[in-house]
């Protein structure tokens, strides 16, 4: 019964799975634009200018790359549910995660409820 499930899962979040894809492959693109390195930071070179507004361009690159950090661990994650089964179930209470709800966001977390109580 488990696999059966999980397979009528897999068919059910299809279109989910392709949506959560394409969204990581486009974050993980503006991630490199940005120049975004593997260490978890954006890399400059030695001659990068320290001027005021160069600094203020900086910390701006560096927001928007904490926020698509962000989206991509989101997605990370719902991919990860996605193979073990809990894909569409709200981490606040547990129950699911309306269908349209999905649609909109598919990384959400959160049932509308619970989202709208978080924030």
């Amino acid at each position: 019964p488990g696999r059966y499930d999980g397979a009528m899962t897999d068919v059910t979040h299809a279109p989910h799975r392709e949506q959560l894809v394409e969204e990581r492959r486009h974050l993980v693109e503006q991630l490199a634009e940005l120049g975004y390195g593997p260490e978890g930071k954006l890399d400059y070179d030695e001659g990068f200018a320290d001027t005021g507004q160069v600094t203020a361009e900086r910390g701006e690159a560096e927001a928007l790359a904490g926020a698509l950090t962000e989206q991509l661990t989101d997605v990370d994650d719902a991919l990860t549910k996605l193979d073990d089964g809990r894909y569409g179930r709200c981490e606040g209470c547990g129950g699911a995660i309306p269908e349209a709800r999905l649609e909109a966001l598919p990384a959400a977390r959160l049932c509308i409820t619970c989202a709208s109580a978080d924030s």
